[in-house]
């Protein structure tokens, strides 16, 4: 059996965009499952990561066609790409506005149509069982969109975020035109494609409201983060973040709760060290400023994926930020599961109830603490302190091995199946 793949984000795309359908495809085969990708070929992808081009197997055939970036020409300057990997968001209002009204559903729109060509000449001659699409960007959707009306293959719409939901959205200043075009098209993949994938519940529960069939595969990690090598734990009762902060995720309460205990007790502010990795948002930056807490905070900046493990792995404590936003429980980021796999304890900050919640006390990881419950995040922290400073600070977390991402390539190739059955 043979499935077609089609993903904007693939190696050497650096971030969380490329983790889940680059592991997905090295896994497939195992369970009799042949997958072709469809990728783009001249872009230069906001973060990149050249590591990641070692787990693409030599057998897996990849399709590339150029893309044109309409973005190169508004946001960029020098056809040097922006770096700051925030969904191609402006500080400018009126780019943002040019962005969210005009290339819709995203900028990669562009694409679809030379892509269906492309794509139709190969399947005049290769079989595909099955196509696969991955967004954002929704307009991968499109083109399987045009290809499953064409072919009458089956097809399987994986929406990794939400799409006229998504909580930045508002950000583009969407016209109410805009807005419903979003809607339509939106509505169009969730009745078109014969599965819909998604990563937690709560998306389940809203695509299903417009798809016939939706199916639950969250993301996961992968062997490789328990890794084998000893890596020795920070010296300092280090809190670190690993990953994108959008500035929907500011921990205004954690700042204000770290500068109280800082100035309560002299040992604490010695011994605290608050890492940053990964693209963080000017804000953060600002309020770090503001509470005073620059001598006690690391910003690393973007690193490969496997830097990435090896800071979750040494962390004495792992922090989990998620956006302050309606519908935020829904909200489950992928990062969670590597965190989960580090095996450190997890302080996390969003809704105590919801898909997060949920998990960290299915796996007894770690805490959610609710966005203004101060008393409760202090309290966590000198709890966490002090086990710190006994030398038993750890998580004896469980349940974990269901998100392997060979499990769920399991389940997945289960769902590709049964299509055809």
């Amino acid at each position: 059996m043979k499935v077609l793949i089609i993903t904007y984000y693939w190696p050497p795309a650096g971030g969380s965009g490329v983790q889940r359908w680059l592991k997905f495809v090295k896994y497939l085969q195992e369970f009799g499952i042949e997958p072709v990708v469809y990728t783009v070929d001249n872009v230069t992808y906001p973060r990149e990561d050249k590591t990641l081009i070692n787990e693409v197997s030599t057998n897996i055939k990849v399709l590339k066609q150029p893309i044109w970036e309409p973005l190169n020409l508004l946001f960029w300057k020098n056809n040097k790409p922006q770096k700051n990997g925030f969904a191609n968001l402006s500080k400018s209002r009126f780019l943002s506005f040019i962005r969210g009204n005009f290339f819709i559903p995203d900028p990669k729109v562009f694409w679809v149509k030379s892509s269906v060509r492309y794509l139709q000449t190969y399947l005049n001659s290769n079989k595909i069982d099955t196509i696969i699409s991955t967004g954002p960007p929704h307009s991968m959707h499109l083109i399987a969109q045009k290809l499953h009306q064409k072919n009458n293959i089956k097809w399987i719409a994986d929406l990794r975020d939400p799409w006229s939901d998504l909580y930045f959205n508002k950000d583009f200043n969407q016209l109410s035109f805009a807005k419903n075009k979003n809607k339509r098209l939106e509505e169009a993949v969730l009745k078109n494609a014969d599965c819909v994938l998604t990563v937690s519940n709560s998306l389940k529960e809203e695509f299903a409201k417009a798809a016939s069939r939706v199916e639950l595969i969250t993301n996961g990690f992968d062997d490789e983060v328990l890794t084998k090598n000893r890596i020795e734990l920070d010296h300092k009762f280090s809190i670190s973040y690993i990953g994108l902060l959008p500035k929907q995720s500011n921990p205004t309460i954690l700042f204000k709760v770290l500068k109280e205990l800082c100035s309560q007790n002299e040992n604490f502010k010695k011994e605290l060290k608050l890492n940053f990795i990964g693209d963080i948002s000017n804000e953060i930056q600002t309020e770090v400023i503001n509470h005073q807490l620059i001598d006690n905070v690391n910003f690393v900046g973007y690193v490969d994926h496997q830097k990435a493990i090896e800071y979750q792995i040494k962390a004495q404590v792992l922090l989990l930020l998620i956006p302050n936003v309606e519908k935020s429980k829904g909200i489950l980021t992928g990062k969670i599961f590597e965190y989960l796999a580090a095996k450190r304890p997890i302080l996390a900050i969003g809704p105590e109830q919801g898909d997060l919640a949920a998990i960290i006390k299915e796996t007894n990881a770690g805490v959610v603490v609710g966005f203004d419950n101060e008393e409760k995040l202090s309290t966590e922290i000198v709890g966490l302190y002090h086990q710190f400073k006994e030398g038993n600070l750890e998580v004896n977390s469980k349940n974990i091995e269901k998100y392997l991402r060979k499990e769920l390539t399991k389940k997945l190739a289960s769902i590709i199946k049964s299509l055809h059955s």
